[in-house]
């Protein structure tokens, strides 16, 4: 049983993969026939197609009642996203941040990771609430679209583009698009299903499979794009899409999950107390990295890739109700953390008097 539970989730992930790819090639492509300049089909399009995954998984947990899958993806993928995508991307080559993509998109971070984790203050997530998240990513988004716009960097369509060549290349767009669609929806069944049976298998909660598995699976397509971005210099692309899949999974995510979800989406104690508040901590230290000398050097990446390694061996203890939990969170607690904020502090007043 176990094997064909493990089955379905590397099933669910390829099929994750293979249709978030499907749905940015053809989306991207329809952005850019709108005149969308490269960097605002980064942070929205292709941010939203590679949170897709995300989207599909915590759709169909939210539907059939497993909140804390649905909330646990979302939160953890948020910290792999800074942590370990940011971070792998630094450690493979510094990176340069555009002043106009940090001063407004690190903000909007910051600002819906606090106000998921204030919402959520009674253990759930109402449709309400749901709403008003929606209702963000919508002024986010316009506000990304027409700003590009305004700057004039946006390709526009060209002459070469219109009539009959143009209308074909929507189509077969839009068809690219959809199939992607189909495959996530698929996908996230099969991963959900393989997922939740394992966890029952092995006695693990739904909760650390959530943040754990499942975030990091499902953020597999934002680490291909953000590393080859880095990888051929686009910078800016590397770390908005990770930037913007975070904007994207708070306001859009939870936002339906919340309106799907029968009553409402609950949130576990644990993943209120520790999780959600990891997720804000993570945000908050992108001001000091990014917005001083806007740039992330390598060490500062592994510094991040730690960070993450850290997080992950809290949850697998705690999972496990191991003996060494006490003795490492009063380690992290004590010594690890507040050295941590130490150095992102050091770095802020270094890059500030440098600059």
């Amino acid at each position: 049983m176990g094997l064909t539970d493990l089955g379905m989730i590397m099933g669910g992930l390829a099929l994750l993969l293979a249709g978030a790819e499907l749905l940015v090639r053809g989306a991207s492509r329809l952005a850019a026939m709108a005149g969308l300049s490269p960097l605002v089909i980064g942070l929205t399009v292709v941010a939203y197609g590679t949170g897709a995954p995300e989207m599909a998984v915590s759709l169909q947990a939210a539907y059939t009642g497993n909140s804390d899958i649905a909330v646990a993806n979302v939160v953890g993928s948020n910290i792999f996203n800074v942590l370990f995508i940011l971070g792998m991307c630094a450690a493979i080559l510094p990176l340069k941040v555009q002043r106009q993509l940090v001063r407004m998109d690190v903000p909007i971070m910051i600002g819906a990771s606090a106000l998921l984790l204030l919402m959520a203050r009674d253990g759930r997530v109402g449709p309400l609430s749901g709403a008003l998240l929606l209702a963000g990513l919508a002024a986010y988004t316009g506000w990304s679209v027409w700003a590009g716009r305004r700057e004039g960097n946006g390709g526009g369509p060209s002459v070469a583009d219109a009539g009959r060549g143009r209308i074909r290349g929507m189509i077969i767009a839009t068809l690219t698009a959809a199939a992607g669609l189909v495959l996530l929806v698929v996908g996230s069944r099969g991963l959900v299903a393989g997922a939740v049976a394992l966890a029952r298998l092995w006695g693990v909660s739904d909760l650390v499979i959530g943040l754990t598995i499942i975030a990091a699976g499902t953020s597999l397509p934002e680490v291909a794009t953000s590393v080859l971005a880095a990888w051929r210099g686009a910078r800016d692309i590397a770390i908005g899409n990770a930037i913007g899949s975070n904007i994207f999974n708070i306001l859009g995510i939870v936002g339906i999950s919340a309106l799907v979800s029968p009553g409402a989406l609950t949130v576990a104690p644990s993943l209120l107390n520790f999780d959600m508040v990891v997720m804000v901590a993570v945000a908050v230290a992108c001001l000091p990295v990014c917005f001083t000398g806007y740039s992330i050097a390598r060490w500062e990446g592994w510094l991040f890739m730690g960070s993450y390694g850290a997080y992950t061996a809290y949850l697998l203890l705690r999972a496990a109700e191991h003996d060494a939990l006490p003795v490492f969170s009063q380690t992290m607690a004590t010594f690890v953390l507040p050295l941590l904020a130490l150095t992102v502090l050091a770095i802020a007043v270094q890059k500030r008097s440098g600059s």
